[in-house]
C-alpha cells in the first residue's frame, strides 16, 4: 500500500542495549603472564577454585573465585585497572557524566577466571546484583573444527515476547529490529562490556588447547566524602 505524498513517515529504534567492546593496546606481554598465572592456580585445585558456584559447572570448565580482583599480582593489577578504564569510559559516554561527576563514584566488583577446554561451556544466565558486567579474553584457544560457535559468547535478545507471533511481515526484520542473538568470538586482548540482566551463555569450545577467560561484575556508589 503506498502512502499519500503529503504523509510524514519515519522509523524509530527504541530499547537498545548498549554493548562496549574495547582493545587492549599491547595485549600479548600480559596475556601470557595472565595465562601463566591462571594456569598455575588452577593446578593448585581447590585452593583458587570457587567453593561455591551458583551454576553447575561442566566437565572442561575451570572457575575460579570471585575475588580475582583483590589479589595482588602485577597482571592483576594491570588488567584491572584497563578493565576499569573501559568501563569507566562506558558509564560516562552513556550516563553523559561530567569528569567531576565521575570523580565521585568508587566501584565494586567481583571478578574470576575461567579455563575452558573440550567440550566445556557455560549454560544461559545473567547477574541481576550488578550493574555492568564484562569478559576478557586472554587466550582464544587452538580451534580448527570449522564451528562458527565454538567457545562464542551469545547474548539471547531481551524482546522474549516479539517471537510470540510470526509471519511474513515480522520474520526478516533486518538488524536492529530483529530479534536475532548476538554471538560474539572474542579475540585475545578484546574487552567486552555489557548490562549484568543481559542473559548470556558460552557455547560448547570444540578446539584444543585452553580457551582462557576473566569476567566480572560491578557496581558503583558515591564516594564517601573526605
Amino acid at each position: 500500500m503506498s502512502q499519500p505524498r503529503s504523509a510524514r513517515f519515519e522509523l524509530q529504534t527504541a530499547f537498545a542495549v548498549p554493548i562496549g567492546r574495547a582493545e587492549h593496546p599491547g595485549p600479548a606481554p600480559l596475556n601470557r603472564d595472565l595465562r601463566g598465572l591462571f594456569l598455575e592456580r588452577e593446578q593448585a585445585g581447590d585452593r583458587y577454585r570457587n567453593p561455591d558456584p551458583t551454576m553447575n559447572i561442566r566437565p572442561g570448565l575451570f572457575e575460579s573465585r570471585f575475588d580475582l580482583f583483590d589479589w595482588t599480582d602485577p597482571p592483576i593489577a594491570e588488567l584491572r585497572a584497563f578493565c576499569w578504564s573501559a568501563l569507566f569510559k562506558t558509564v560516562s559516554d552513556l550516563s553523559g557524566y561530567a569528569p567531576q561527576d565521575m570523580n565521585r563514584l568508587e566501584v565494586r566488583s567481583t571478578a574470576w577466571f575461567h579455563v575452558t577446554r573440550r567440550g566445556g561451556y557455560f549454560g544461559q544466565h545473567n547477574h541481576p546484583m550488578a550493574s555492568w558486567s564484562g569478559v576478557y579474553c586472554v587466550d582464544a584457544g587452538d580451534d580448527r573444527s570449522g564451528h562458527p560457535e565454538s567457545g562464542a559468547l551469545v547474548f539471547a535478545h531481551p524482546f522474549g515476547m516479539a517471537t510470540a507471533f510470526t509471519d511474513l511481515g515480522n520474520a526478516r526484520l533486518r538488524d536492529p529490529w530483529g530479534v536475532r542473538p548476538l554471538s560474539l568470538t572474542l579475540k585475545p586482548g578484546e574487552l567486552v562490556i555489557f548490562p549484568s540482566w543481559l542473559m548470556h551463555q558460552v557455547m560448547p569450545y570444540q578446539g584444543d588447547g585452553e580457551r582462557i577467560t576473566v569476567a566480572f561484575n560491578a557496581w558503583f556508589r558515591q564516594r564517601a566524602a573526605a
